[in-house]
């Protein structure tokens, strides 16, 4: 009584303008360009040179991990290294890490002005 009945138009034919569906998509696609230029490209760029750093890590090198420990690389294996982080009485101090898990490469010479 108080809802009107509803009515279905007719179908209107097919799409008048050959190039509307392309049209539809035309900002799906400056989307995902501009998304591959702000967030896709750079972040392989990084990773790519993170892969760099951790295959040219060698024993006497200075570095901080992403956990903010700064030391002197002692040994290199496979999968981790050996850092020193401190020297007590004649004896080091190493801790072993990821290979991954070492954020910078720091010039030599740092450690000893910290």
């Amino acid at each position: 009584m108080l809802i009107s009945n509803a009515h279905a138009q007719a179908a209107q034919g097919a799409a008048q303008d050959p190039t509307g569906g392309l049209m539809g998509l035309a900002p799906i696609i400056l989307m995902f360009i501009v998304l591959w230029f702000l967030m896709i490209r750079p972040q392989m760029k990084k990773a790519k040179e993170h892969q760099k750093l951790i295959s040219e890590l060698a024993k006497g090198d200075e570095v901080v991990t992403q956990g903010g420990i700064v030391g002197k690389i002692t040994k290199v294996g496979e999968n981790y290294v050996a850092i020193e982080v401190a020297s007590l009485k004649d004896a080091p101090v190493e801790v072993q890490i990821q290979k991954q898990a070492v954020a910078a490469l720091l010039p030599k010479g740092t450690l000893k002005s910290l």
